[in-house]
């Protein structure tokens, strides 16, 4: 998924452009193929207590870990800010959960950023297009089902630890499958502002 309306489609296939060459000048290999994340449906242990709930963040490896104590609940794979607009690292707080939310700034405004989780102004996880390589302008972009499930485990308040690498990506974060939507057609925009988006979101899929 290239961009999220056609009007941008020259605009951000300079960028995307823009970002392989540098990485290829930095000899950064740039990881494509794999399994669109529409089928990727992340196995999940049950909350037992959530206010133990917390939710870890590994950058390098593109990796989301929802833990309660020291076990992994869920875990997926998920995009991440690029080089020059990196997904904020530190300690953060989800203060904000909005499950059919759209976006409010342009470029892009009215496009869907289902199951919005916010940890930092204008920063949040929620649904979009995954990609094995950075990709976003610093927000976290969750497969569909990944996004549901995170959204009902989290609450108001769920502590979020963002890092460059987590211990997790050591285990159970290797074993996560690559996910790529790069080469899915674009959705028509009739869908995409309709509220089509939030009814098959609910159910776990979108679009295709």
């Amino acid at each position: 998924m290239n961009s999220p309306f056609s009007i941008l489609r020259g605009s951000l296939k300079a960028l995307a452009f823009a970002g392989l060459a540098l990485a290829l000048s930095n000899c950064t290999a740039v990881k494509t193929g794999g399994h669109s994340s529409l089928s990727y449906d992340p196995a999940t242990k049950p909350v037992k207590n959530p206010s133990n709930v917390r939710v870890k963040l590994s950058t390098g490896a593109q990796r989301v870990y929802v833990m309660e104590g020291n076990e992994v609940l869920l875990a997926t794979p998920c995009s991440v800010g690029t080089a020059s607009s990196p997904t904020p690292k530190g300690n953060f707080t989800i203060y904000s959960k909005v499950a059919n939310r759209r976006r409010a700034s342009s470029p892009g405004a009215g496009y869907p950023m289902t199951y919005w989780m916010e940890f930092q102004s204008a920063y949040g996880m929620h649904w979009g297009w995954v990609k094995p390589y950075p990709c976003t302008h610093g927000c976290v972009r969750l497969p569909i089902k990944s996004a549901q499930k995170i959204f009902s485990m989290v609450r108001t308040g769920t502590p979020l630890n963002i890092a460059v690498s987590q211990p997790e990506d050591a285990t159970v974060g290797k074993t996560l499958p690559v996910l790529d939507d790069s080469k899915l057609a674009d959705p028509p925009d009739s869908y995409m502002m309709s509220n089509k988006v939030f009814e098959d979101a609910a159910k776990g899929k979108m679009y295709y």
